[in-house]
């Protein structure tokens, strides 16, 4: 079993808002995560099994756990020997219980046998009830049933592929979509948040991480999220699109800080916030030109000042995000020079 299927247990409202945050979860235990908007992902642990020296079943516990102690979710999660497989045993998961199918073929036609065939991800009710009129209600009828049977009642390619997922034929594959053009980093509290500089600082940590990040994919990115997780879980979000594509750590908390200053919400009390970066493009596609820009034209944004920052970066990366040699520009941006004249137009 090396894919999970995890059904995040979100609130009524909010999903949008939570749900990037997760995803940056199952993202620390494998870099192969597909979403499965509203509320759930697949997760290929191949090389995580490796890595941490547990099976899926653990690792899904670890998930689980972690979901619950930082962002107060509870996920029922399937696990099986592919997507397809993982996703229907996702069905009858539970919180705090994996429904993980075996590998063996024998145990796998078992698992499916007596399902319904609407059971399988793609199957609609017209072809469910298609195949329902020719007694082809299960899973099993249908993997017994003559592939041409199957073609001429669904078509040739969908007859093929109906009756080998039937079978418990996965060929299936974890594909990256909306994950892989975007990066999330969270900044958790231990206890409910208010004070304003522990607020700015966590930030901080938040986008020179993303910028460390950014840089070591050799990245960019075009928008910058933050989401605020409230006491009540209740959350709130808001984007911006950046003046120019960055992956500077300065810039991205210039950005972070008018985000949350934009809310309007200093006085209340946090429980998580989660920064997102999207519209991720290679970095030799971001712009050097010129621009009408206030901090540039005082030279604070032009390519001297960006290679100055590009240093930074690799500094971070070697050192830690406590590099002292970075003092300076923690200084500037925590006394509120380096926002003071940060708006939609200013952000580079």
């Amino acid at each position: 079993m090396t894919i999970l299927c995890v059904r995040f247990q979100l609130p009524p409202t909010g999903e949008a808002a939570v749900l990037p945050g997760l995803l940056g979860l199952l993202e620390d235990f494998t870099p192969v995560v597909e979403a499965l908007p509203p509320d759930g992902a697949l997760a290929d642990l191949r090389c995580a099994e490796r890595h941490f020296g547990r099976d899926a079943v653990e690792l899904a516990s670890a998930i689980r756990l972690r979901a619950l102690a930082h962002h107060g979710v509870d996920c029922a999660i399937g696990a099986g020997p592919g997507p397809m497989l993982a996703r229907v045993a996702a069905r009858d998961a539970r919180p705090g219980v994996t429904c993980a199918v075996p590998e063996e073929p024998e145990a796998v036609a078992e698992f499916l046998a007596e399902r319904p065939v609407a059971t399988l991800p793609g199957v609609g009710a017209a072809t469910a009830r298609t195949l329902g009129e020719y007694g082809l209600d299960t899973l099993g009828r249908v993997a017994a049933a003559p592939l041409s049977t199957l073609q001429r009642l669904v078509g040739e390619l969908a007859g093929r592929e109906l009756r080998e997922k039937a079978s418990g034929i996965d060929r299936g594959r974890v594909v990256p979509k909306v994950v892989s053009r975007s990066l999330v980093t969270e900044r958790p509290f231990t206890r409910d948040e208010s004070d304003p500089d522990r607020l700015r600082r966590a930030l901080l940590s938040a986008a020179e991480e993303l910028g460390a990040r950014l840089c070591a994919l050799d990245k960019v990115c075009r928008t910058l999220t933050l989401t605020v997780r409230h006491t009540d879980r209740a959350s709130t979000t808001r984007s911006r699109t950046l003046t120019e594509p960055t992956a500077h750590s300065t810039a991205l908390t210039g950005a972070a800080y008018a985000l949350y200053d934009a809310l309007g919400t200093q006085s209340a009390r946090v429980r998580a916030l989660a920064l997102r970066a999207e519209g991720l493009d290679p970095a030799e596609q971001a712009p050097d030109r010129p621009t009408f820009d206030p901090l540039a034209a005082r030279g604070s944004v032009g390519p001297r000042r960006r290679d100055a920052r590009a240093v930074g970066e690799l500094r971070r990366q070697a050192y830690g995000r406590g590099d002292p040699g970075d003092g300076g520009t923690v200084a500037r941006v925590l006394d509120g020079q380096g926002r003071a004249g940060v708006d939609d137009q200013s952000v580079a």
